[in-house]
């Protein structure tokens, strides 16, 4: 069933104080009108710029930068209005940084629930992952990978190879369980981070209040009192797990928990909410960020792809039906290629008109006639013969055989008077007899199936 888009009711605010200016800043959520995306704006600016929650726009870190304005520190933002399936949001802050508050989502995620959540009209669209995605990185021992799946997933491990943190996972199943299970979750920081932090002036906004603290190291009372005195606290001790007592861990797992949050907040910097399947090892922003670009990029390429290119149905085939004949050995009513349009040294674009009058049409969905698959299959295949045969010099001295098909999808039904067209390209050389080619089918610009094939041309 089809969903619709959703913003929210009424505007509301949410204030604190940047992690890295310190200044006191004012987050304002505002409704949006449909397909309008997460927006930002500086109100304490004149321009009147908006700045897009798009990872092109990303400058370094999790800054965003439009027409030379910058928004800092955006995850925790966009990981909440992801984790509630809000779609459009404008989002004005009086200053460049938003609010660190406890160093999670939570009060980003009730602001936006007291103001309300409601549908809009536009239908919304997906990120769907139709292939693997994989980045890398071998160095930091850095791996996300974006799988098929019906459903936004996510998984996450963290290791840090340490005594105090140990190997931690974490998974959402589905994005409804984000507000209870992960939108709490805390951001955590090493102590000797947080010492560099600290005497370089970086955390302007830190305290001890919004960060786990993992001791790494032995600790004198003298630098515990010394810490305590700088984030203006009474008292700090180190509990038995290594972290200090100035929070108490909501899961045993909320380090993991928090890096999953920074993934879903990262990711909706890809424009659009995901249909896939996440699996993050030691991810962080900057890997995010990368692997954000590359969703996006394949999102753009499919979507260019399913455009689909334009075919003129109405001039003159290469072949017609009778100089098809001439080539291929099917005949009625196994012969499923009405005409070929056009071909190149290394692709073909063959022609299906689909008529009630089939045959199969009789015993399959008679009340509701869809193409079979299996056909639609053939007649890619028996288009790719027409290539595969103009590949050799006396073509009525061979057959084409198809060795195999892989990655078959079938995106939407094919019905009586639609007028299917295939467009087949090599993936690689002929060798051996043996002809590697994508096949792609349309009907008007909209994909219907595709497949990839193997076959062999063999002498009679």
């Amino acid at each position: 069933m089809s969903e619709r888009q959703r913003t929210i009711r009424e505007a509301v605010s949410v204030s604190g104080v940047g992690l890295h200016t310190g200044n006191e800043v004012i987050l304002t959520f505002k409704p949006a009108p449909d397909n309008y995306g997460y927006k930002f704006r500086r109100v304490d600016l004149n321009t009147g710029t908006l700045v897009d929650a798009d990872v092109d726009n990303v400058s370094r870190g999790t800054r965003i930068e439009q027409d030379g304005v910058r928004i800092d520190t955006v995850e925790h933002v966009l990981a909440a209005l992801a984790g509630l399936e809000i779609d459009n949001a404008l989002i004005e802050m009086n200053q460049s940084e938003s609010p660190i508050l406890d160093g999670s989502s939570r009060y980003y995620v009730e602001a936006l629930e007291s103001a309300g959540i409601i549908e809009q009209k536009a239908l919304r669209s997906y990120c769907e992952i139709t292939s693997n995605i994989t980045f890398v990185d071998t160095e930091k021992k850095v791996e996300l990978i974006a799988i098929p799946s019906t459903e936004f997933r996510v998984s996450v491990m963290i290791d840090y190879e340490s005594k105090i943190l140990r190997s931690q996972n974490a998974t959402l199943n589905h994005i409804k369980r984000f507000k209870d299970d992960f939108a709490t979750c805390r951001t955590f920081v090493f102590l000797h981070e947080l010492e560099y932090l600290v005497n370089n002036n970086l955390i302007k906004g830190g305290d001890l209040s919004n960060a786990i603290v993992f001791v790494d190291r032995e600790m004198s009372r003298e630098e515990l009192d010394r810490l305590a005195h700088l984030f203006n606290k009474p008292k700090v001790e180190v509990l038995r797990e290594g972290i200090l007592n100035n929070l108490e861990l909501q899961f045993p797992n909320e380090p993991a928990r928090h890096k999953l949050l920074d993934v879903v907040g990262d990711l909706a910097l890809v424009g659009m909410p995901i249909k896939g399947h996440i699996i993050a090892t030691r991810p962080g922003h900057y890997s995010n960020v990368q692997f954000a670009r590359m969703i996006k990029k394949q999102m753009l390429k499919e979507r260019r792809h399913e455009e689909g290119p334009k075919f003129d149905l109405n001039k003159t085939p290469l072949y017609n039906i009778n100089q098809i004949k001439e080539i291929l050995p099917h005949r009625p009513p196994f012969l499923f290629i009405d005409k070929i349009l056009e071909m190149g040294k290394d692709y073909v674009v063959g022609v299906k008109n689909v008529t009630i009058n089939e045959t199969f049409f009789v015993g399959h969905f008679p009340d509701e006639p869809v193409l079979p698959g299996v056909i639609q299959i053939e007649a890619m295949a028996q288009t790719g013969g027409i290539l595969a045969l103009n590949m050799v010099d006396d073509p009525q001295n061979y057959n084409t055989l198809f060795v195999k098909i892989d990655s078959v999808k079938f995106r939407n039904k094919v019905v009586p008077g639609d007028t299917i067209v295939f467009f087949n390209q090599l993936t690689a050389p002929m060798r051996r007899g043996l002809i590697c080619m994508k096949g792609v089918a349309y009907v008007g610009s909209k994909i219907v199936m595709e497949a990839e094939m193997m076959a062999q041309i063999q002498r009679k």
